[in-house]
């Protein structure tokens, strides 16, 4: 029983040191993805916080006629590049907790 209790003990001392630098490499990552086949593409960072919008220009030009299918398309790239960064945060938290899952943790507070 103590043994699992040490190896705890000794993990969140591991977890202490490493958040930091993977907190860092997270929030200075970017990720992005496209919808429509590549008429729009978003770039978030670790935060998932927006930082770039590209709309293929054919795309802004029928969008006069349908601005719906402009959001849509935007909403669904911003979407698609949070699930990537949300996605790394899951794997830096593996990579942090070596594969054990504990909660409370799988925002790393960014």
């Amino acid at each position: 029983m103590f043994g699992d209790l040490g190896k705890i003990m000794k993990l969140a001392g591991e977890m202490k040191k490493k958040m930091p630098q993977i907190k860092e490499r997270l929030a200075n990552s970017t990720y992005t993805a496209s919808a429509g086949g590549g008429a729009v593409g978003a770039t978030v960072d670790g935060r998932m916080a927006l930082v770039d919008i590209r709309v293929d220009k054919q795309v802004l030009a029928e969008a006069q006629n349908d601005p719906t299918m402009l959001e849509d398309l935007i909403k669904a790239a911003v979407a698609a590049a949070q699930t990537k960064a949300s996605a790394a945060a899951a794997e830096a938290m593996k990579e942090l907790t070596g594969g054990v899952e504990l909660p409370g943790l799988g925002d790393f507070g960014l």
